[in-house]
């Protein structure tokens, strides 16, 4: 296991951008044994993650900064600064900036090792050559990843809050 940081400062760590969300790397699979890892979301206004369902790991949501909506199964919720939001693997959920300002989240991922599917992500994101090509990627890297997209809900999220998914 690779020697913990005792300060991880703000600006520590690779960012990349995915069309209205972007990936700061925090904590490293590397550094915690594999047992999670730690990212944060910053989020703009208006933008919804496509639904999709995890069935290796768990994802547990701090939001930081700003009002986060989020749908984890049935049950739909919007939570501000100092708010958790639980994701477990297998239950498809979603989540967006609920507000008219930017949104952060710190997302601890366990078991750790997702965070490099955002890695490859900004790859795909940087050499698609459309958006039918991203789709088919991202579908593939996500059955890589034990994750599945869904459709589901979009439509209803997008009109009722009036969101653009992530990418658009």
């Amino acid at each position: 296991m690779k020697a913990l940081r005792f300060v991880v400062q703000p600006d520590e760590g690779k960012s990349i951008r995915l069309g209205g969300i972007g990936v700061d790397f925090r904590i490293s699979a590397e550094e915690t044994g594999n047992q999670f890892s730690i990212i944060e979301h910053p989020i703009d206004p208006g933008r919804l993650v496509p639904p999709h369902l995890h069935s290796r790991e768990d994802e547990f949501s701090y939001v930081l900064q700003g009002r986060v909506g989020a749908r984890v199964g049935g049950q739909e919720a919007t939570a501000g600064p100092g708010s958790y939001i639980l994701k477990p693997r297998g239950i498809l959920h979603t989540f967006w900036n609920a507000g008219p300002e930017p949104a952060r989240i710190l997302e601890i991922l366990s078991p750790a090792g997702f965070e490099q599917f955002f890695a490859e992500m900004g790859t795909i994101a940087d050499t698609a050559a459309g958006p039918a090509e991203f789709l088919q990627l991202r579908a593939e890297l996500g059955k890589r990843y034990g994750l599945e997209f869904s459709d589901e809900w979009v439509a209803e999220l997008t009109d009722r809050y009036r969101l653009k998914l992530v990418g658009e």
